[in-house]
């Protein structure tokens, strides 16, 4: 729900006492063609791919599932693109990442972790093979970047301080076991989903060498500062992102582009807009500045455009006003050309830009090679200076493989999947009440025929300014696998249909997007696929508000699944980790002055009419949408008799909810067993 960089994610958790996904089946068993749980731990993606310079590899990241320790594990590969040949660079113990070519084309930077400390920064030697530790730090470093030359390596990483102190408590005797002390809190936003609570101190840019030894601090003070880091051609200054204002904490979307001169600590802010403005990265001639951002007008919605400025931050320009797509990335290839991600009715994609504003789609189809519950737009993509365009992409029913320039090169999983039968899903026409057309994707058990009617789950997204597309994604698959059809939908408020079809729901969420969705159903209904008399509803976050939204309203759907969601706006804003977000960017005004607007968009004010049996499913550390909401929601139904049971999961945050893979198995287990309790035999 928040826009961005703070959206209310993904989906769901498992369940009351975890109900762990069965073992894999024995050799007298048999295996099941069927997609199952424990397949979760057999899925491998691509991420994060990098182009050589000279365009003849690609180092990327495989994330593969771990039984053992129930995790993706991150290690790195490298491919020759001409023959397709792959090589192991960094694997075995630990989580590798983050692989990032000298600008030689000789040596690979990377961070790894053995599990033991903070991960760290290290050089690989590609003629040798042998690397070395550039950094041993007390914290991880982040946005690694090679000086042009590559002697150097820049980075961002935390820098502790001190927080507030309040009293002193007595002293303690020698060997007395004592509570722990006080912790005081006094930052305006004093934790974070999946980082938790806030500990004192800041994050700066750093530079080592890239053949070891102490780094050096190059910037400070009472601020965060933030990649990604671009270097100037000649190695005389660093572009990062920041908000450096005094009322910054309050700020959270008033970011600027600043450059730091190496030699002499100077900060220059070049741009200065009421927005956020940031990703700044040279061109290869060091005139100019590419970045993105937008004017922040406390809409709930905006489209991240492509800016380009002189390099002291004069003239600045946007290069894609006219596209009404969200920029979300952006490379340099060339000076007189640019390359870049958007998201574009579901899908994404990589264009290049001209300075003169024309666009040219390169790539399309990327999807993330990780966190494979829904299925989410997403990918990653790198150019080399030839201008041949690395990145990933996948099909609905395969997660994401490395692609160069149209040609796969890898097939993580086309071994094992060939043995098994999935879902198929297929493009689903859909008309709004208003006559506006919504992209909607339906998929069928394994073994469908035309004709056969099934139990239908609506599966609503997150965001709610997120989008879902033709991607891979195992809930749709597990529930599929159970004889259930799964409806997917990118109601208005959706991003990649343009900011208008976004901001639809400003100031407005939830309401005519539950039109939407029924609309959807409905759809599915006259497609002969749905059993109208078997209709569930489920989904994560804002899918989550939405779920409790539609059983408010309803009582067409057998049963319910609200995963994450926001129950209570008023609480909700005023205990979400990003403090000052719903407050300013979905409502007029401040809970204490307008509380009805807060509770008439609120599903808590819609509980009285649910007679729908609901499942509630929430993280144990889950700080964007909190425990709470979910609490408040399970109690309310138990006070008013509605079927209900509550699904906690330990240890997950609101993002991280399914990255276990045991839990994200559980999870999906959970939710079909509640659904199968009311399902029409």
């Amino acid at each position: 729900m928040l826009r961005r960089a703070l959206p209310l994610l993904l989906a769901a958790s498992a369940a009351v006492s975890l109900v762990c996904p069965a073992s894999i089946a024995s050799a007298a068993e048999g295996p099941t063609r069927t997609f199952t749980g424990e397949d979760l731990f057999r899925l491998a993606g691509a991420t994060d791919p990098q182009i050589s310079p000279d365009g003849t590899r690609v180092a990327y990241v495989r994330m593969s599932g771990d039984i053992m320790t129930d995790k993706e594990v991150p290690s790195i590969w490298l491919i020759d693109i001409a023959s397709g040949r792959q090589t192991p660079l960094v694997t075995g113990n630990g989580a590798h990442r983050s692989p990032r070519w000298s600008p030689d084309g000789k040596r690979i930077a990377y961070v790894s972790s053995d599990g033991e400390g903070a991960p760290q920064i290290h050089v690989l030697w590609l003629d040798t093979g042998r690397s070395v530790e550039v950094t041993r730090m007390p914290e991880s470093p982040g946005s690694i970047s090679w000086s042009p030359d590559g002697k150097s390596i820049a980075y961002t990483m935390r820098v502790a301080g001190e927080g507030m102190k309040l009293g002193k408590a007595p002293e303690k005797p020698e060997g007395a076991k004592w509570a722990e002390g006080l912790q005081v809190i006094d930052r305006v936003n004093y934790r974070s989903d999946g980082g938790g609570y806030a500990q004192p101190g800041f994050d700066h840019v750093f530079v080592a060498s890239a053949d070891g030894g102490a780094p050096r601090q190059v910037t400070f003070g009472n601020w965060d500062d933030g990649g990604p880091l671009s270097w100037s051609p000649d190695g005389k200054r660093i572009v990062f992102s920041a908000n450096r204002r005094p009322d910054w904490e309050r700020e959270l979307n008033n970011t600027e582009v600043y450059s730091v001169d190496l030699a002499s600590g100077a900060i220059t802010a070049l741009t200065t807009r009421e927005g956020p403005d940031q990703g700044g990265v040279f061109s290869p001639d060091g005139k100019r500045i590419a970045y993105l951002g937008f004017d922040d007008v406390n809409r709930s919605y905006e489209n991240t455009e492509l800016y380009v400025m002189n390099a002291d931050g004069s003239g600045a320009r946007s290069l894609t006003a006219g596209l009404d797509q969200s920029i979300e990335t952006v490379v340099w290839g060339g000076n007189s050309q640019l390359y870049v991600t958007y998201d574009d009715h579901g899908k994404k994609r990589v264009a290049r830009i001209g300075l003169d504003g024309s666009v040219r789609m390169v790539a399309d189809g990327l999807t993330a090679g990780t966190h494979y519950d829904r299925p989410y737009t997403g990918g990653d993509f790198s150019v080399s200076k030839s201008g041949k365009v690395a990145y990933t992409a996948g099909t609905t029913t395969a997660p994401a493989d490395v692609w160069v320039d149209g040609r796969r090169l890898t097939d993580l999983n086309g071994n094992w999947l060939q043995a098994k039968t999935l879902a198929s899903v297929r493009k689903l026409a859909v008309t709004a009440p208003d006559g506006r057309p919504v992209d909607a994707w339906l998929a069928v058990p394994p073994g469908w025929q035309a004709g056969q009617r099934v139990p239908l789950i609506l599966e609503i997204h997150g965001g709610p300014n997120t989008a879902y597309g033709p991607s891979f994604a195992t809930d749709v698959q597990l529930y599929a696998a159970r004889g259930y059809a799964v409806l997917y939908t990118n109601p208005r408020g959706s991003t990649s249909y343009g900011e208008e079809f976004a901001n639809l729901i400003d100031r407005a969420y939830p309401g005519t997007d539950y039109d939407d969705l029924i609309a959807s159903v409905d759809a599915a209904i006259a497609e002969g696929v749905a059993d109208p008399d078997n209709l569930f509803v489920t989904g994560g976050s804002g899918g989550g508000v939405l779920t409790a939204w539609i059983v408010g309203k309803t009582d067409r759907f057998k049963a319910a699944a609200t995963q994450k969601p926001v129950i209570n706006w008023i609480s909700e804003a005023l205990t979400m980790d990003a403090t000052t977000f719903t407050s300013r960017y979905w409502f007029d005004k401040k809970p204490w002055e307008d509380p009805m607007s807060y509770w008439s968009r609120s599903p808590l004010s819609l509980v009285g009419n649910v007679k729908t049996p609901t499942l509630v499913v929430v993280g144990s550390e889950d700080y964007r949408t909190p425990v709470s909401e979910a609490e408040q929601y399970y109690a309310a139904l138990q006070i008013r008799g509605v079927p209900t049971a509550m699904v906690k999961v330990p240890g997950a945050s609101h993002g991280g909810l399914t990255a276990r893979p045991s839990q994200s198995a559980a999870k999906a287990s959970a939710i079909l067993d509640w659904f199968d309790r009311y399902r029409s035999k």
